[in-house]
């Protein structure tokens, strides 16, 4: 991970110091890193005295963030145009509009800034990207103590937070990642509690998203001298066990843990026209390369989309190109 220059830094500040207004948003189908770096965010729009409003297309599916709902709108506080022309937008953990989903009320033509972590990010507008730092939450981290100095608990707790999901607990870290643990000790050193933090991430979880983990391991078929895992949920599964709280995390740990595989690839059938695509892979194989070929984007390994057509279908298209790759 990178530690943010004093340019980039200043940037940010300039935006913030050019707007009398902010909009706060994450990606649709948020995650706690989503989440959680929005709340720090507003923590210090809040502490500059500026006016924000946190916005969501939700759902807040997960267990981990369900609670955080009530701070998030998907309604835009109106503004009048000369309002408008002293706002200022401010994506978090993602870069693109369209990944934003149903905001009601009109995103476009306002002054944005992007602090995003993924590889995939578009780095043509005001932004602090770093697709080496493991989550979106180091990136405010980063930005807050060089704007305001040492963070405040609650501010703490929701940064380690974003951090650990994002890192699956920090499992998913490598040798490069020491600065991310310096980070990290200063959280804990501010009030952040490891404990509370990994017991809020893993409890919880419904009994039937035990039952539809069951089934999406019992569909598994490995493809490509068994280096790829693919597995998948119909629209029925859904609809039977539901959406709360599902669990793709375990799914995606449970196979990546089998002996030979590298890339796990996921399709839901969201709608009858719609899918939604989750892929993970070890070192070797970069799955963000083939989701940006379908729109999509993410890490090296971890990536995700949504794209128009049948689970088959989807899923046929999908393996072409893992097979080029595997």
């Amino acid at each position: 991970m990178q530690i943010i220059s004093d340019e980039k830094i200043a940037e940010f500040k300039n935006f913030l110091e050019q707007h009398d207004f902010f909009y706060v948003i994450g990606h649709k189908d948020p995650d706690g890193d989503a989440i959680y770096s929005c709340m720090a965010l507003a923590e210090l729009l809040k502490a500059k005295n500026c006016s924000y409003q946190l916005l969501s297309a939700g759902p807040f599916k997960r267990p981990e963030i369900r609670s955080m709902a009530i701070f998030f709108s998907n309604q835009m506080t109106f503004l009048s145009e000369p309002e408008r022309q002293k706002t200022g937008l401010i994506i978090l953990d993602c870069s693109e509009m369209s990944r934003l989903g149903e905001i009601d009320g009109d995103l476009s033509n306002l002054d944005t800034f992007i602090i995003d972590h993924h590889k995939t990010a578009d780095v043509t507008k005001k932004c602090i990207i770093d697709a080496t730092s493991p989550a979106t939450a180091c990136l405010v981290q980063q930005i807050y103590e060089k704007i305001l100095g040492t963070i405040p608990k609650k501010t703490a707790e929701y940064l380690f937070f974003g951090l650990s999901t994002d890192t699956g607990y920090f499992r998913f870290l490598n040798t490069d990642s020491a600065e991310v643990f310096r980070q990290a000790a200063r959280l804990v050193e501010s009030g952040a509690n490891p404990r509370k933090t990994y017991d809020e991430m893993t409890g919880g979880k419904p009994y039937s998203t035990r039952k539809l983990l069951g089934i999406m391991l019992d569909r598994v078929e490995r493809r490509y001298n068994n280096k790829l895992a693919v597995t998948y949920e119909t629209m029925e599964d859904t609809k039977k066990w539901g959406q709360e709280g599902r669990d793709s995390d375990s799914l995606y740990s449970l196979l990546l843990s089998v002996d030979g595989i590298e890339a796990v690839l996921f399709v839901r059938q969201d709608t009858e026209l719609t899918c939604t695509c989750g892929f993970r892979s070890r070192d070797k194989v970069d799955v963000s390369a083939i989701a940006q070929k379908f729109g999509g984007g993410g890490h090296k390994n971890a990536a995700g989309l949504s794209i128009d057509g049948k689970c088959a279908d989807v899923l046929e298209k999908i393996c072409a190109e893992f097979k080029k790759v595997l």
